[in-house]
């Protein structure tokens, strides 16, 4: 039986996991940006992750971010960074748990990077959905030759 709901406000699915992506980001410790990201299927989330140091290690909020000290700027020297990026952590957590990811959908709340972009297409990630643009042209490149979706929401 299905409800009528006329009249009731109720994001689309993709405007729902996105919400749930920004929420994911407000765990990031990064201090240059914070970002979430989702691992979705059959419209179930399989995984979730935030930018930030690996497990047990000094945050950048607590050590300081040699990039920003460096003054290196947003898409260059990520092998610099402490951090794991959001993608990289929603992967390796789905990985921990035993939980399968391929044709999944990444909902993310910035563009990936070229290091991520390699990650996701061995992952088996097809489709992305986004809602913030990022300097990484490889990225877009790895993304157009792999066929996979890339869209935007705001």
């Amino acid at each position: 039986m299905h409800e009528d709901l006329t009249g009731i406000d109720r994001p689309d699915w993709d405007h729902y996991f996105m919400e749930i992506a920004t929420v994911v980001a407000k765990r990031s410790t990064c201090l240059r940006r914070k970002v979430g990201a989702l691992l979705v299927q059959n419209k179930r989330i399989l995984s979730t992750g935030y930018n930030g140091a690996p497990g047990g290690l000094s945050h950048c909020a607590q050590v300081g971010c040699i990039r920003e000290q460096l003054k290196v700027p947003s898409g260059e020297r990520h092998e610099l960074c402490r951090g794991l990026h959001a993608e990289q952590n929603a992967i390796i957590q789905a990985a921990v748990h035993g939980v399968a990811i391929d044709n999944a959908i990444l909902y993310c709340t910035h563009y990936p990077c070229a290091v991520c972009a390699k990650m996701l297409v061995n992952a088996g990630i097809r489709s992305l959905v986004l809602a913030a643009n990022y300097p990484d042209d490889l990225a877009k490149e790895i993304f157009a030759e792999a066929g996979i979706n890339v869209r935007f929401i705001v």
